[in-house]
């Protein structure tokens, strides 16, 4: 520890110069002084009533960059005009004789500098100890948090767009688009909707081939009609052609004595909606195939035909044209239902609808459970680099789960579960490192793309331009 020639301490041990014994406890007394400064982890430094620089611990130099050579024997307006510093606590605390606490920008740095006064017996200020905390990491995490809020604003304020804007949402709710792919698929959907044409959604699980079928019906004359769904393949195969096209009284044992419409009848004027097509039995397919020809049904146990008028949709997430080709669907069948076929791409296919859907089902959980969770930028980016193999139900669930256990009041990466890392995920057989590394790679790409000199794009991401440097050597961007 540097001192002005010791000034400080000598004006005591001068006063038991003359007492061997009390010089020597004042001497032990100094050193223990001294080391306590010394090993102080925030920065502290002292200056006189003439607000010269006496004390500067390590830690001060650590922090701000100033050697102590540089603030020792020097006055504070000196250092403030050489640029050393941007402001003086220590002048304050003289001027106000009181405990003062600024925020300090030292060579770039802000600190949280509070000045602290010493008197003497007669009530003078003799010296200010200043106490400084290096707050750049809680400007940094304020920063983000700001980010973080300006980000949800955008995303929610995106949705609300999209709401409005034809082509982007249709009348549903549940259907958000700004990818180029299903905004094409809804204008197919939209316009197909009008006419009575057979449609068949493809698509794999949880892309939401209901809602499509939905937004099919809302949009088609028959909206006012009846909309009956039906999904063939948990319906036990016993039981599947009695509740397709009814039954009479009798048919079977434990049949309703006044017999009962199927499914076909009761869509009569509407719309029927026949979900994982491709798990109808081959000998049911037939009956299927005659409704479709002749627009007629015949109850099981029954004798005579039933006139429907239905518009049928179908889905399913299995290959038709390969189970046709394996002798499992019947191919007349198949190019009946298929006259509009309609692809539902995957979630990982529509990538930039991830953000967007992300933000709506937080905003309808929150909703929902009367809470106010946020979700760091980082997650997105993480469900941008997903594999989704459950597609949009996938997302909601894990969004709800990740809502409903949450912690905090942010949902972080390390909310995540882990198998969404894991490496039997579909993606990439990256390490929770090797994604997070990837994060950065991508994150400081685009920084540097946008910036183009390290310096300010050091600047835009919080940290220091050697730092940027080292890390983009360590992450091997030499291109951007």
């Amino acid at each position: 520890m540097i001192y002005s020639s010791e000034n400080l301490f000598r004006k005591f041990l001068d006063k038991g110069k003359d007492d061997s014994k009390t010089y020597e406890e004042l001497k032990q007394l100094y050193s223990i002084l001294e080391s306590i400064i010394e090993s102080s982890y925030d920065a502290i430094c002292v200056n006189d009533s003439n607000a010269m620089g006496v004390i500067a611990n390590e830690a001060y130099t650590r922090m701000t960059g100033v050697r102590r050579e540089e603030l020792i024997g020097k006055s504070l307006p000196q250092l403030i005009d050489e640029g050393t510093i941007s402001d003086s606590v220590t002048l304050k605390v003289l001027k106000e004789k009181r405990v003062k606490t600024i925020i300090q920008n030292i060579r770039g740095k802000e600190l949280l500098v509070t000045g602290s006064p010493v008197y003497d017996e007669n009530g003078k200020i003799t010296h200010v100890v200043s106490n400084l905390r290096d707050i750049s990491d809680l400007n940094k995490l304020k920063s983000e948090l700001y980010e973080s809020r300006v980000l949800t604003k955008k995303y929610l304020n995106e949705i609300k767009e999209l709401k409005q804007k034809e082509g982007a949402r249709l009348m549903m709710d549940g259907i958000i688009a700004q990818s180029k792919e299903i905004i094409k698929v809804l204008h197919l959907t939209k316009k197909v909707a009008n006419v009575d044409s057979a449609v068949l959604l493809n698509g794999e699980s949880g892309v939401g081939k209901e809602v499509f079928a939905n937004m099919i019906h809302i949009n088609s004359k028959r909206v006012n009609k009846p909309y009956v769904k039906v999904n063939c393949g948990a319906i036990p195969e016993q039981l599947l052609e009695s509740e397709l096209f009814g039954y009479e009284k009798g048919a079977f044992t434990g049949a309703d004595i006044k017999g009962k419409p199927g499914y076909f009848e009761q869509a009569h004027g509407g719309t029927i909606f026949l979900d994982e097509i491709g798990e109808m039995p081959l000998e049911l397919q037939v009956k299927l195939l005659r409704v479709l020809q002749e627009y007629e049904i015949m109850r099981v146990g029954g004798t005579k035909t039933v006139k429907v008028d239905v518009r049928i949709i179908s889905a399913t997430n299995r290959n038709l044209q390969e189970l046709v080709e394996k002798g499992q669907f019947r191919k007349d069948l198949f190019y009946r239902l298929n006259i509009v076929p309609i692809e539902i791409p995957a979630l990982r296919s529509r990538r930039a609808d991830i953000p967007p859907l992300t933000y709506y089902f937080l905003n309808n959980m929150n909703e929902k459970y009367k809470m106010n969770i946020r979700i760091q930028p980082e997650v997105i980016r993480c469900f941008e680099e997903y594999h989704w193999p459950g597609n949009i139900r996938e997302m909601e669930n894990l969004i709800e789960r990740l809502v409903v256990t949450s912690d905090g009041e942010e949902i972080t990466v390390n909310h995540l579960p882990e198998d969404f890392f894991s490496k039997d995920s579909p993606t990439k057989e990256w390490s929770l490192k090797e994604l997070v590394e990837e994060l950065e790679r991508k994150v400081i790409k685009e920084t540097m793309k946008e910036y183009r000199t390290t310096r300010k794009a050091a600047n835009k991401l919080g940290i220091s331009q050697p730092a940027l440097v080292k890390k983009m050597q360590k992450l091997k961007i030499n291109e951007y």
